[in-house]
């Protein structure tokens, strides 16, 4: 079976990444081993210049790993947008439970939407809609959380993705 993909979706500086971090815990305490992708869509360099991992990447290697005790970090060069599940497919533990991917709006993956203002800030399709996180109520046919609300939004997840060994 393959580890599941939930995507949190919502405009920017909408609070996606810091309701990620607050929910990890939660799910940690509950024996999950969760990976989480961040999709950056303007871009971005991790590599720190000057290190020898960036220099290589600069001379034109298309791929560097650094591997520490307990640590791997690569950096690739990618043709194009990659799906989700390609990197779960080709790089992901299988003893990983779930998989939170910030953003892929787009793609047809499970998804929780975070709203700051309102609805139709963020276009979403209904299909696979779990959930939303507002700090205002929403009328949708999906629970309508808090932002503040871990406890819940970990019950919810927990129930649509119970772990491959409770499944």
């Amino acid at each position: 079976m393959s580890i599941p993909i939930l995507c949190f979706v919502g405009r920017s500086n909408s609070g996606k990444t810091t309701l990620i971090e607050r929910l990890i815990p939660e799910l940690v305490k509950a024996g999950y081993r969760v990976a989480t992708v961040k999709h950056a869509g303007h871009g971005f360099d991790l590599d720190t210049e000057g290190k020898d991992s960036w220099r290589h990447k600069r001379a034109g290697a298309s791929t560097v790993m650094v591997l520490s005790k307990g640590s791997l970090a690569m950096f690739s060069d990618v043709s194009d947008q990659i799906k989700v599940e390609e990197l779960r497919d080709r790089f992901m533990d299988s003893s990983i439970d779930l998989i939170i991917a910030e953003g892929w709006k787009s793609e047809g993956y499970p998804k929780i939407v975070i709203l700051r203002d309102q609805l139709g800030e963020v276009p979403v399709a209904p299909d696979g809609l779990l959930a939303v996180v507002s700090n205002k109520p929403v009328d949708l046919a999906v629970p309508c959380l808090h932002a503040d609300d871990i406890t819940g939004l970990s019950a919810l997840i927990i129930r649509h993705f119970p772990k491959c060994s409770e499944a």
